[in-house]
Parts: C-alpha cells; structure tokens; sequence
C-alpha cells in the first residue's frame, strides 16, 4: 500500500526537542530516502482553481490553515496502516513537538 504523510512542526517545538531525539529521527527519514522513499521539507503553496475548465486561477499561500505550519512532505509504502504509522511515528515532526498525517492512497 501507497501512503503521502503530511508532516507539521514548528522551530520552535524542534529547537525543544532533545538533540540526540531529532538527530535519531533525522537518520530515520535518511534511511526511508535511501530506500527510494520521496520526501522534501515544503516550500510555499500555490493555489490552482480551474473551475469548469474557464482559465486557471492561481494564489500563493495555503488554502488550510493549522495550529502548525506544514513542513514536508514523504510518499511512502509499507504492507499495511499500521506499518506506515509506525515509520511516521519515527520522522523528525513527530518527536519534536508535531504531528505527521498519514493518508492511505486509494487506488
């Protein structure tokens, strides 16, 4: 199975995490990327609208809002939504002080 995981944090819950905790959870999500996982920290938002296919309409910024900000992104696969949850429970927003969403893909 397919899972995206949309992870949220903020500098200021990392900087409060235990340097030891963020290096580990650093090596965790190098390890997912050597083994062909996709995954980047997030840039700024672009907003697209094409409604009825009339014209492309575009804005910066998010169209969700959330108590954190959204700091990346990965694309990963694992057998079942446990087995996801528990490499996502392992990435840096996770343990310092945020939160990672996993979100089955559906085929």
């Amino acid at each position: 199975m397919r899972f995206v995981t949309i992870g949220y944090g903020d500098q200021a819950g990392y900087d409060s995490t235990d340097a030891a905790t963020r290096d580990a959870a650093h090596e965790h999500d190098a390890r997912l990327q050597r083994s062909g996982v996709v995954m980047g920290r997030a840039g700024e938002p672009v907003q697209v609208r094409n409604h009825q296919a009339t014209g492309t309409i575009t804005k910066t910024g998010p169209f969700l809002s959330s108590g954190l900000p959204v700091a990346g992104f990965a694309v990963i696969e694992a057998p079942t939504l446990a087995d996801a949850v528990e490499l996502a429970s392992q990435a840096p927003c996770a343990v310092a002080g945020g939160v990672v969403e996993v979100w089955p893909l559906q085929d």
